[in-house]
């Protein structure tokens, strides 16, 4: 189950989204558990991020990774007003962003990192490719 919330922000049209991140999570030979999208603005995900990470920083998106051996479950959230910053910076559409923004949590959970410069190039060419293939 895909589920998508919207916390002190507007709704946005999702229309197919649900659909795509299926394909990815089936791609990645995994089962869909309970993966929740949490929509919201900076101020909500900056509490979020210093109360479980410690960090005192704005950021588009945080994973909680609830996963159990092949089945992918747990929590996405996403400040609209980060994406919509980074796309004006990326001179993208908002919704390219959003996208991306979203393949990338989704990905954490499907066990990928990008701590290291070589595990952050893996991901972001999975993000190319599954951006390519909506």
């Amino acid at each position: 189950m895909i589920d998508f919330q919207f916390i002190e922000t507007k709704k946005i049209h999702l229309e197919n989204t649900a659909n795509w991140l299926k394909k990815v999570v089936s791609s990645e030979h995994k089962k869909i558990g309970e993966i929740v999208f949490v929509f919201c603005n900076d101020n909500y995900l900056l509490k979020k991020n210093i109360e479980f990470l410690k960090h005192d920083t704005l950021t588009d998106v945080i994973t909680f990774n609830y996963c159990d051996a092949e089945q992918i479950s747990g929590d996405i959230l996403i400040s609209i007003e980060r994406v919509q910053e980074n796309s004006k910076i990326f001179k993208t559409k908002f919704s390219i962003e959003l996208n991306r923004v979203m393949v990338h949590g989704l990905l954490h959970l499907l066990g990928y990192d990008d701590k290291t410069k070589a595990d952050a190039k893996i991901m972001r060419s999975k993000e190319e490719f599954y951006l390519s293939n909506i």
